[in-house]
């Protein structure tokens, strides 16, 4: 089809044609014919050299945080001689990279790399990617859009904090000073399932199944001090603006990141999702979450409270995230707080006096910002107030 520029060509050879027929100057009409003739062998050209080529993608990293730089490699094979090739990969929402090559032989692959700064987070769509090849005038082009599609994940950015809760099992089995940093491979056996797809089939404990003529699953539980629960508030009422909210994004994703590499095993909540995600996944899971979580309104937060107990929250440590926290915030913490051994809130914004020392009476320790501050020197210091420091081992 025309390019801007042919299609420009096309609408000055009808000029041309007008005034031809009004004046009836030759040199008119050869001007009108060349541009036509340009424009229609323009177009003759790019259908017989379409772009038969084939785009790979590389991402790496596929997960990054805000702020971080990620790598985009383009891999181009032409399956016959091309020439003034134009490949366009678009990263949805972030921008688009443009590469041109005069030439592309085949069996000889054109490899192009991009970099994209990823910020805001978020979850974006990176390609198809659009392969073009103009006429030598630059009249005409032919389009095809391959490469199929990658998804780039954008975590929160996080903070690397320090210091741990000394949890006491309160599980009669259990009596423990300090979590247990089994890293990942710490759940104890449990009970005997059969098995439900899905399942992962490393697990199915081939005696039992062939006693009982099916397959049985080895149902794994974590240990009751090693288990976090971390409850994000995103009512849209108690942040003040958007910066306080993405802080508490920032926040929670630090708090997560920071729980599971001390040998924790944290469930992250939101008002509206119930985590599924079991074992490693949980980590995954909990920062695809943040990567995509905004602000809601009217949601009874009493109700997911009701829900996290009837799934059997509890255990050694619960965290809070806030803006300004309410007497919701107090009501759920109240609730909650009787099935964890430690409890923290991580408040952004200017909390009432009175709400926090509600929180700091039930044994909460509290870590309140301001959207422009960073989250480790808060919580750095509420540790050495509030919390022993333990060491991994």
């Amino acid at each position: 089809m025309p390019t801007g520029r042919g299609w420009a060509a096309l609408g000055a050879s009808a000029a041309l044609l007008l005034l031809w027929i009004g004046y009836g100057e030759r040199e008119l009409l050869a001007a009108a014919l060349f541009l036509t003739g340009g424009t229609l062998s323009g177009m003759a050209f790019v259908r017989r050299a379409a772009p038969r080529v084939a785009v790979g993608r590389k991402l790496a990293p596929a997960q990054v945080h805000e702020g971080d730089r990620a790598v985009v490699e383009i891999i181009v094979n032409a399956r016959k001689l091309v020439r003034n090739l134009v490949i366009e990969d678009e990263v949805v929402g972030l921008g688009s990279a443009r590469f041109a090559a005069g030439k592309v032989e085949p069996g000889v692959p054109l490899t192009a790399r991009y970099e994209i700064l990823c910020r805001p987070r978020g979850i974006y769509q990176v390609g198809p990617a659009r392969a073009m090849v103009n006429d030598p005038l630059g009249l005409a082009e032919a389009r095809a859009t391959m490469g199929g599609m990658t998804r780039l994940i954008v975590y929160p950015s996080v903070e690397d904090l320090e210091g741990f809760p000394v949890v006491h099992g309160q599980d009669p089995s259990v009596q423990t000073a300090k979590p247990t940093f089994s890293h990942h491979g710490g759940e104890d056996f449990f009970t005997l399932r059969e098995y439900q797809v899905g399942d992962d089939l490393r697990r199915v404990h081939w005696p039992s199944s062939a006693k009982r003529d099916a397959l049985m699953i080895k149902q794994l539980e974590i240990p009751w001090q090693s288990r976090a629960l971390l409850l994000f508030d995103h009512r849209a009422r108690v942040y003040r603006n958007g910066e306080a909210f993405e802080q508490a994004v920032r926040g929670a994703a630090s708090a997560i990141r920071h729980l599971f590499r001390g040998g924790f095993y944290p469930d992250m909540w939101t008002l509206e999702a119930v985590p599924t995600a079991r074992g490693r996944d949980r980590y995954r899971a909990a920062m695809e979450q943040l990567a995509t979580i905004q602000t809601v309104r009217d949601v009874d937060l009493h109700r997911t409270v009701s829900r996290m107990r009837k799934r059997g929250a509890g255990g050694g440590a619960l965290v809070l995230v806030t803006g300004n926290p309410d007497e919701a915030d107090l009501a759920a913490f109240r609730t909650l707080s009787r099935d964890f051994a430690r409890s923290l809130v991580l408040a952004v914004g200017s909390p009432e006096p009175a709400i926090i020392a509600g929180f700091q009476r039930g044994g909460a320790v509290t870590v309140v910002i301001s959207p422009n501050q960073r989250w480790s020197p808060a919580w750095d210091e509420a540790m050495e107030r509030s919390w022993s420091t333990v060491t991994a081992g």
